[in-house]
């Protein structure tokens, strides 16, 4: 699904160069590359704060810390998604509010929102699903009647611009309250091992953030605020440094792919493209809405399991991304749930297929699935 390998020549000086420089100042945990990496994001994104952590589950767990949410507080998710984002709400103690999403964007759907909100309900968590964002004007339009948090789950998306209904833009993960992002290796801007970062513009909650990442420090053994453990170590921030500056490119480069894709599946009825939202409309050379994390297409009237086994087969990398809603796993099973409010994703979860996308994919290689993809649909 990925060439990290790839991908590693392409910058292999850089890399090498700048964790040597960190295996030999033996600065391994908050060296001078955390900070840098810390403050090259902070420029790339136009936010004010970044506080990187150690993964991007805890992140999003930090974040709802430094919100103050307490246990009980009720806190809006998609259903549609991986586990960590209802994962931590259910950590702290919070409940989570599964609601379905929208059939084509496959981002949380609004009026679930809206239908969903309560006196307990404190925070929206939309998850900007496989590269692209949640239709955030209408969100913080609801969490601003609502008085509630936004907290964004970006850990697809960074890279990818939001352009609101009046034209401005922003980067995904700094429009909402507080934001929490992965660089996990697979990820658009992946490092070499585990790691995460916490986004804000709000000064008192990343000061507020700044200690809970490190033990609820402020000052050394003055512990201020209930904290955690959670750092992002200076080799990691090292190869991140080593990236940030091709990640437009990256990006670039999976939209060109992914032009190809919906251009080779255009003419198929049972194959339906993923659609790009948020003032674009399509996926073009000057369109950055949409970064494509992952390539998901819709595979209707086919079995679409048995065209992932056939895929393996043929030397052909998938995903299924995601086989079984949260709401439907055990460890997130609840009463409250009606199965008619998850229509669209209970049929997604049938449907939805997600193709190898990254930076390494030639024409050579998207023929070769592209073809094969067809020909068993059509068979």
């Amino acid at each position: 699904m990925v060439d990290l390998k790839g991908q590693y020549e392409g910058i292999k000086d850089q890399v090498n160069t700048s964790i040597l420089d960190v295996i030999e100042s033996t600065a391994f945990i908050n060296g001078p590359q955390v900070h840098a990496f810390q403050k090259n994001l902070e420029t790339y994104l136009n936010v004010k704060h970044v506080i990187p952590c150690a993964n991007g589950t805890d992140a999003l767990q930090i974040a709802m810390m430094g919100l103050g949410l307490k246990p009980g507080d009720e806190v809006i998710t998609a259903d549609f998604t991986f586990a960590a984002t209802v994962e931590v709400i259910a950590l702290l103690g919070l409940t989570p509010v599964l609601v379905d999403v929208e059939p084509d964007t496959f981002n949380i759907d609004v009026e679930a929102i809206k239908n969903a909100i309560t006196e307990n309900t404190k925070a929206i968590v939309p998850v900007h699903l496989f590269g692209q964002c949640a239709n955030m004007d209408a969100i913080m339009e609801i969490a601003e009647v609502h008085n509630l948090f936004v907290i964004e789950d970006n850990a697809q998306a960074i890279g990818a611009t939001y352009t609101s209904a009046n034209g401005s833009k922003a980067k995904a993960g700094t429009i909402g309250h507080v934001s929490s992002t992965s660089f996990f290796p697979s990820k658009n801007l992946g490092c070499y091992g585990d790691g995460g970062a916490i986004f804000t513009n709000d000064d008192n909650l990343a000061h507020i953030i700044r200690g809970v990442v490190n033990h609820g420090m402020y000052e050394r053994y003055h512990h201020d605020v209930v904290g955690v453990n959670s750092r992002l170590d200076s080799i990691q921030a090292a190869v991140l440094n080593a990236k940030l500056p091709n990640l437009d490119t990256y990006n670039n480069t999976r939209r060109d792919a992914a032009r190809k894709y919906n251009a080779a599946f255009a003419k198929h009825t049972k194959i339906v493209t993923p659609k790009t939202v948020n003032g674009c409309g399509q996926i073009c050379d000057t369109c950055d809405c949409h970064v494509f994390h992952q390539y998901t297409l819709k595979i209707l009237d086919c079995d679409r399991d048995a065209l992932v086994k056939h895929l393996g087969e043929q030397g052909i990398p998938c995903g299924v991304y995601y086989p079984i809603p949260l709401h439907k796993q055990k460890a997130y099973v609840d009463a409250r749930y009606n199965e008619k409010d998850f229509a669209v994703t209970n049929q997604l979860i049938k449907e939805v297929i997600s193709l190898p996308m990254h930076t390494e994919l030639d024409d050579e290689q998207i023929e070769f699935i592209t073809s094969t993809v067809i020909k068993f649909v059509n068979a």
